[in-house]
């Protein structure tokens, strides 16, 4: 499935978009002074192609933690865990696929390059079965990657060095899609800066800096000039995911805004005496106030609960409310949520916030299902199942205990028509399940679930397929494949 990420217009007027499929093949790098628009580009990036892909953000302060509400992320507050906790829940999320922003705002610079450093190397080691496309997006590289030691230990800067090189030379086979933004391109790490085959370089002023960019761009020397002169908010790009010639890019408008935001020049107070006066004003002697206790961080545990099972029973109506039978209010929300066309190729973490609010607006007021319970019944419902899930299904669900949640439609599909004794379903509707309109991909999916011994697949001398269940001993009729 192709995927192009709107990403603005060049100097004509024309729009300008990023392949993502590409751009997951081949890494990003972003280079711009400060105020050059760099953070504003990573969130058209990230807005755009939220939804289709995974996104891990290492986001060190704290500009991209706005993304949850809107787009489902997970916040992680680094300096509330330890780094015990903070490789715990990067394992977890690549299973999961979760979308995540890693914020280590209130850490040190030493502090913020273990943790970087702890968290990229659990997603590098994570199981095959969990190499997903990420798009891994790194904020400020050159602190995780400098090109000279500094006033860190030299330990944790050869860790999160060594980590970011991963990321960039090895990280591709992971699925792991290396998307760095810096400052200076003279102050991060050459190996790490030469992976990347796309470019977006944005305005700057060292000579040292406009030479090496020019270089990675392909242009000579006395053409960096105009690098100097670019607009904040544009950008020069180069690269097989976005143009094969540099190409002059004004970023779109985004949705959402970071905390912080530039200065902005705002009337100074009136002077005269009455400011002399409350400058030189007596000055209270301050009363001591036992400080309040710090609040304590959330257990880790509670930051994954929309990732792993939260046994939590649902919050009981009002009193004077009527029951609600949660189990019918479920099965009639995912029923309009299916129903939605727009909703075959969201992810569950997006969805998720749907349902939420759909669920509140027939009186439940608490969710019934977490994250990882409502992907599942999800991928059921894409399936055409509703209820009986922990009945007549169940037997269905126990065989298909150890597939991603994603992958769970496509195996009720073919558990469905198998039970039925309806034909085999084709690639087609697979892909749909699926939620992608490549046909290759399903066929992937296929292979996978029978690599794990959960059906096999008979073509017969016609070319017409039937699937076998054997641990439910259920059969489809044969049916052509395409």
């Amino acid at each position: 499935m192709t995927v192009r990420v709107d990403m603005g217009m060049d100097s004509g007027g024309s729009p300008v978009s990023m392949d993502l499929e590409e751009l997951l093949a081949t890494r990003l790098l972003v280079q711009g002074n400060s105020g050059s628009g760099k953070s504003h580009l990573l969130r058209r990036l990230l807005e755009r192609s939220a939804g289709h892909v995974q996104q891990i953000i290492i986001d060190p302060e704290g500009d991209f933690v706005t993304l949850a509400g809107p787009y489902g992320h997970v916040v992680v507050e680094a300096v509330n865990y330890s780094l015990v906790e903070i490789v715990r829940f990067a394992s977890r999320l690549r299973e999961a696929r979760a979308s995540v922003v890693l914020d280590l705002e209130g850490l040190d610079a030493e502090g913020q390059m273990r943790c970087a450093a702890a968290f990229l190397g659990a997603l590098f080691d994570a199981p095959r079965e969990h190499w997903y496309p990420a798009l891994v997006v790194v904020d400020e590289a050159q602190v995780f990657a400098p090109s000279v030691g500094g006033d860190v230990a030299e330990d944790a800067r050869k860790a999160s060095l060594a980590a970011m090189t991963n990321l960039m030379c090895r990280g591709r086979k992971r699925g792991l899609a290396g998307v760095i933004a810096t400052q200076r391109l003279a102050k991060l790490a050459k190996n790490v800066a030469a992976e990347a085959s796309n470019f977006l370089m944005g305005r700057t002023f060292l000579d040292i800096d406009m030479a090496r960019a020019a270089d990675l761009l392909g242009m000579e020397r006395r053409q960096a000039e105009q690098i100097r002169d670019l607009d904040r908010g544009t950008f020069l790009a180069l690269g097989p995911a976005v143009s094969r010639r540099p190409v002059a890019i004004r970023i779109g408008a985004v949705d959402t805004s970071a905390r912080s935001s530039s200065p902005v020049l705002t009337p100074l107070p009136t002077s005269g005496r009455d400011m002399q006066q409350m400058l030189f004003a007596e000055v209270e002697q301050p009363q001591f106030i036992m400080p309040a206790a710090a609040p304590k961080a959330a257990p880790v545990d509670r930051v994954l609960q929309d990732i792993e099972q939260n046994d939590a029973e649902p919050a009981p109506p009002p009193p004077d409310a009527e029951p609600v039978d949660h189990s019918e209010v479920v099965a009639d929300v995912l029923r309009a949520i299916v129903a939605d066309a727009e909703s075959a190729t969201r992810s569950a973490a997006v969805l998720f916030q749907d349902f939420q609010v759909r669920c509140r607006m027939v009186g439940v007021q608490r969710s019934p299902l977490d994250l990882s319970a409502f992907a599942r019944r999800l991928a059921a419902a894409r399936a055409g199942i509703f209820d009986g899930l922990e009945a007549e299904w169940a037997p269905v669900i126990e065989t298909a205990q150890d597939l991603p949640d994603d992958m769970l439609g496509a195996f009720l599909l073919i558990a469905r028509a198998a039970r039925d004794g309806d034909p085999c379903p084709s690639d087609e509707d697979v892909a749909r399940i699926y939620g992608t309109s490549s046909l290759g991909r399903a066929r992937r999916v296929m292979s996978y679930i029978e690599g794990r011994n959960m059906f096999v697949t008979r073509i017969d001398l016609s070319g017409k397929r039937s699937i076998t269940i054997p641990g439910l001993g259920w059969t489809t009729q044969p049916a052509e494949a395409a």
